[in-house]
């Protein structure tokens, strides 16, 4: 028996595959964090639920798991009140709010340009035909909302990164 093929025999391939696919899509999922229509934090939930049944001797207990599955409930949170949440900081009103989630909703059939200016406009619009605010109050309330949204991205990030540290702390820390 050859070197190369003792060295080739000792090698465990299924678990060298299953690390390669997991780390694939985690790095998916990291990058998901910031492009729209990546489902960013559920690519990374989802590498370590695989990860976890593909190779169970490297598998995160249940604490872990509990932990990864409040971070992505988190991430989720941040991505759907952050803008509403901005909103609302900046003067926004409840109808001001309801135009964010409302363009939102709408944004996402618009592609990239109405996810980013669908909350906007949504804002926009319902604090001025429905709060009946002038168009500065409005306005301030509708920067608002962009100002919640970028920090809702860079809290997702922040999420993110922490699921892929609790992850690798998880999987080796056994």
């Amino acid at each position: 028996m050859s070197l190369a093929h003792s060295l080739f025999a000792a090698v465990d391939w299924a678990g060298l595959g299953i690390w390669l696919l997991t780390i694939s899509l985690l790095v998916t999922g990291l990058v998901g964090l910031v492009l729209p229509f990546v489902p960013g934090p559920l690519l990374i939930f989802g590498a370590i639920l695989l990860h976890s049944w593909l190779r169970p001797e490297s598998a995160l207990n249940g604490w872990f798991i509990a932990i990864e599955t409040l971070l992505l409930a988190l991430a989720f949170a941040s991505d759907y009140f952050s803008g509403a949440l901005g909103s609302r900081w900046f003067g926004g009103s409840g109808w001001g709010v309801l135009g964010v989630v409302l363009g939102a909703i709408v944004g996402l059939f618009l592609g990239v340009v109405g996810i980013i200016l669908g909350p906007l406009i949504g804002c926009f619009v319902f604090e001025i035909a429905f709060a009946r605010k002038p168009v500065q109050p409005a306005a301030k309330s509708t920067f608002g909302t962009a100002v919640g949204t970028g920090v809702g991205l860079i809290a997702r990030l922040g999420i993110g990164l922490a699921m892929v540290v609790v992850f690798f702390v998880g999987a080796f820390w056994q």
